[in-house]
């Protein structure tokens, strides 16, 4: 019986996992925008992520103190610390500067920088999700951030006149474009001469040297199709295109993996450790169970080396023409 009972188990936990390895959200025209509109009306993402839908930052004394210890939602925060020194950015140099978030979400780090910057500055957040929209200006509104905005629009094709912002920031919003190029070329179009740009996305690994093998091609397949992406590129590649536009001047190009690999596995022990954000909601439980089984799969994916942490800074080059114009 005892025998039974374990090959049942097995059995069982073997077709877990292999509905949980079919994916489930291949990218197509118009998912990114209905997948987030659903993360953000049933609440679950931010009960857990808070405000901000981003990787979290921790230093080498917080990993060597053991990552859990750490509020989840505070290295979200020193995160966006992070990746402000990376860009320039300060309430000194740019407290009456323009911004535009790409990719906002619902508005977390457009409304964290607004604040740091002052009321002389205007911070645009744009999205695809008119959910998140909502969402994000109801929070502007109740938190008294009038200098935060928030509309819908694809950053592929940006209705905003060149040479628009002082800073472009973009967090992890890569990762959806299914044109990388007309998305780092729209981005640079819209930034002002002498303006900061700053960009984290996840990347693939270069595979210029060493090619991918069966293993990295079926986890990059699942990393794509879970999370409706439509494809990663390379931190390198990124570089590529980024001079390719001839706008900017040099691009500071670094791997966070070390300071952000901690987020993937942290994000499930949240949920462990307090599972209201998602036990009163039945319907969602299985979305949870695969979206819990991607997080460790990512984990495992930054952690031998298959995906890195692509964190970028450039400013334009004074006197810049547009690449539309040239």
């Amino acid at each position: 019986a005892t025998a039974a009972i374990a090959g049942a188990a097995v059995v069982g936990t073997l077709g877990v996992k292999t509905i949980l390895d079919r994916p489930s959200r291949t990218y197509e025209d118009g998912s990114v925008a209905r997948e987030y509109d659903a993360w953000t009306q049933d609440g679950i993402l931010e009960y857990y992520w808070g405000e901000h839908i981003h990787l979290g930052y921790y230093n080498k004394e917080e990993m060597a103190a053991g990552y859990k210890k750490k509020n989840f939602i505070q290295a979200k925060y020193d995160f966006v610390d992070e990746m402000m020194k990376l860009g320039g950015i300060t309430a000194d140099s740019d407290s009456g500067s323009t911004m535009l978030d790409v990719g906002c979400g619902v508005g977390g780090t457009s409304r964290f920088i607004a604040k740091k910057l002052g009321p002389n500055a205007e911070v645009t957040g744009i999205t695809l999700s008119p959910n998140q929209v909502k969402r994000a200006t109801e929070l502007a509104v109740e938190q008294e951030v009038p200098n935060a905005k928030f509309t819908v629009m694809n950053a592929l094709e940006m209705d905003f006149p060149d040479n628009s912002f002082d800073i472009v920031w973009a967090c992890e919003s890569g990762e959806h474009m299914p044109d990388k190029e007309a998305y780092i070329n729209e981005m640079m179009r819209v930034l002002k001469p002498g303006g900061k740009f700053v960009m984290a996305t996840w990347c693939q690994r270069d595979d210029k040297e060493v090619a991918f093998d069966a293993k990295d091609e079926r986890d990059l397949k699942f990393l794509y199709e879970e999370w409706t992406h439509p494809y990663f590129i390379s931190k390198e590649k990124y570089g590529e295109i980024i001079d390719a536009t001839t706008l900017m001047n040099p691009v500071n190009i670094e791997d966070w993996n070390e300071p952000t690999i901690a987020s993937w596995r942290h994000s499930n022990w949240v949920g462990v450790y307090d599972p209201r954000g998602f036990i009163f909601k039945p319907t969602k439980y299985l979305k949870c169970l695969r979206d819990g089984y991607c997080l460790e799969r990512m984990h495992r994916a930054f952690d031998r080396g298959l995906m890195e942490y692509g964190m970028f800074a450039a400013t334009k080059k004074t006197g810049a023409s547009d690449a539309s114009e040239e």
